[in-house]
């Protein structure tokens, strides 16, 4: 047989090598991301819908741009200073009883509105009524025996000018006229003393005002020394209301109080409800070092209880109304580094970005003291797409839509921004 034979490759002879396959996904992925950034470079670099030429419209004009205007016009600004205050009574009293003894009655009720003077509880007043019976009859004794030794003396007197008796024996009987009369006094005052008790024994209310929760029920023993008392009674008609003001208003607070009443008006912590008005009334003696503010008190007639103690209020002073300011909406206040400004409509229709000087603001109006006339209009929304010559397109709200222009002055969610113009 035949064995195999083998061939041995010769340099001459080619290796053949494995087949290695195309890497057709990396040139695909670079051309996707070569077709990427020239879509955003002709995004970035297109002009705007502003600058666009109108369809079937001249080569190089530009669609005016949609805005909101409103006038600036002459008015009253208030000017008013807020702060976070408390409501607090003229009044708080803790009602306790003044003597020993069991409570028997209790009349009122919780939450009952008492005046001064009205009969609130009543302590067993037996132990002061024999306390009052025993003074009087003490009384009675030691006054008969004062009058018996008033006519010893004078007949003492009279046997003294007779010369039947000594000296003396007058002299005795006239220190024994003024040891009773010292008895009789003693006794009046316990007499009194008794009765005031006996008064004690009926708890009135010190003021007017409402009653809290009762804290002592008929039956239990009370006593002079307790300190949880039997009920409170604090003044709601008229009530105070105590809010902090930096130390900078002062100066200007007192100037204006000097002068007459300043009203404040207490809102609620949302600032939208306004619960009442009243007036301010003083302010502390010193400022807190702490927080560098002086305290205010207002007093309110709240005789519709609007105000409830220790409720959390924002207190709103008006310091001072500011005559025939020059007013426009806030939204037409736009900020840049070189200060405020505003776009104002020029007669061809394009808007100039003037620099103005703010005055205080107060609700949707902001004072202006310098950069505007009376009459001029103003851009309240849309000022974000405009720049210095741009041409604009004055829309008109509708009438009856909440917080236009007509009625409040100012831009809707997302107007007057602030933004600078695109240069």
């Amino acid at each position: 047989m035949k064995e195999p034979v083998t061939e041995i490759p010769t340099s001459n002879s080619k290796i053949p090598t494995p087949h290695r396959p195309t890497r057709w996904w990396v040139w695909l992925t670079v051309c996707v991301t070569v077709a990427g950034c020239s879509f955003a470079a002709w995004r970035y670099y297109s002009p705007s819908p502003a600058s666009t030429p109108a369809k079937g419209g001249v080569k190089g004009v530009t669609m005016p741009t949609p805005v909101y205007v409103a006038p600036a016009r002459k008015g009253d600004m208030n000017i008013y200073l807020t702060g976070l205050g408390s409501v607090s009574p003229l009044n708080n009293v803790t009602v306790r009883s003044r003597v020993d003894g069991q409570l028997m009655e209790v009349h009122y009720r919780e939450g009952q509105n008492v005046t001064k003077g009205s009969l609130l509880a009543t302590i067993d007043p037996r132990p002061f009524q024999v306390l009052l019976g025993q003074a009087e009859g003490q009384m009675a004794r030691d006054r008969e025996q004062l009058e018996n030794a008033r006519a010893d003396r004078e007949r003492y007197r009279t046997l003294l000018k007779q010369d039947f008796i000594p000296r003396q024996q007058l002299d005795t009987q006239e220190a024994l006229v003024r040891q009773f009369e010292g008895a009789v006094k003693i006794d009046q005052g316990q007499i009194d003393g008794a009765k005031l008790q006996l008064a004690y024994s009926r708890i009135t209310a010190p003021i007017s005002g409402r009653i809290g929760l009762r804290m002592v029920d008929p039956g239990n023993m009370v006593h002079a020394t307790d300190a949880g008392g039997l009920l409170t009674i604090i003044q709601t008609e008229p009530i105070a209301v105590l809010f902090p003001l930096p130390e900078d208003n002062i100066p200007a607070v007192l100037r204006k109080m000097r002068g007459g009443h300043l009203p404040v008006e207490a809102f609620d912590r949302e600032m939208k409800l306004n619960l009442a008005t009243g007036e301010l009334v003083t302010l502390d003696n010193q400022i807190d070092p702490a927080t560098g503010t002086v305290k205010l008190k207002a007093v309110f007639t709240n005789r519709g209880m609007e105000l409830f103690p220790n409720q959390f209020v924002n207190a709103r002073l008006l310091l001072d109304v500011k005559k025939n300011a020059l007013l426009v909406p806030s939204a037409a206040i736009q900020k840049s580094p070189q200060g405020a400004y505003a776009f104002v409509v020029k007669p061809d229709k394009t808007v100039t970005m003037r620099q103005v000087k703010t005055g205080p603001g107060q609700g949707g109006d902001i004072s202006i003291t310098e950069g505007l006339e009376v009459g001029e209009l103003v851009v309240i929304d849309g000022a974000e797409r405009l720049r210095d010559g741009s041409k604009i397109e004055v829309k008109e709200r509708e009438q009856g839509r909440k917080g236009g222009p007509e009625q409040r002055g100012t831009p809707p969610p997302g107007g007057g921004t602030g933004k600078k113009p695109r240069t």
